[in-house]
């Protein structure tokens, strides 16, 4: 994968991760936030098909997963309960867990430097430091190298 492929997943996983705030903040479903969070951050259509496809795909496939993605975190977010932490550090692991989950061509560590990368953009260094730990126990459990 070259450089402008890593990139660009890296801007389809963010995209996944601001439609998943989409539904989370605004109670909808994949298809709604889906369907209106194109036109108003891509509205001439720049972002290929392909990486539109990948982070929908991810939105739907996280949200169609959440309470197994969610049951996978409460065993491993010690002293946490998911629906306490902040909305995007919740996010963020969920993505995440979807992708340990069904992308399993995206090695392991791909997917956690991701979310790390996700967590400073969008939160700060404190969540970095958690989803890291969070994340890397979901790897272990799920004997993904």
């Amino acid at each position: 994968m070259t450089s402008a492929d890593v990139t660009a997943r890296r801007r389809a996983r963010a995209a996944a991760l601001q439609m998943l705030y989409q539904s989370e903040v605004g109670r909808a479903t994949a298809l709604e936030v889906i369907e209106t969070y194109w036109p108003a951050h891509d509205p001439d259509a720049e972002v290929p098909e392909l990486l539109r496809e990948f982070a929908n795909a991810l939105v739907r496939g996280t949200l169609d997963r959440v309470k197994e993605i969610d049951a996978v975190l409460s065993a491993h977010a010690q002293n946490w309960r998911v629906e306490r932490m902040a909305v995007i550090d919740r996010l963020i692991l969920r993505l995440a867990v979807y992708e340990f989950l069904a992308e399993t061509n995206t090695p392991p560590r791909v997917v956690i430097n991701e979310a790390l990368e996700l967590a400073r953009s969008y939160s700060g260094e404190e969540a970095v430091a958690f989803v890291n730990g969070v994340l890397d126990a979901v790897r272990k459990e799920l004997k993904r190298e």
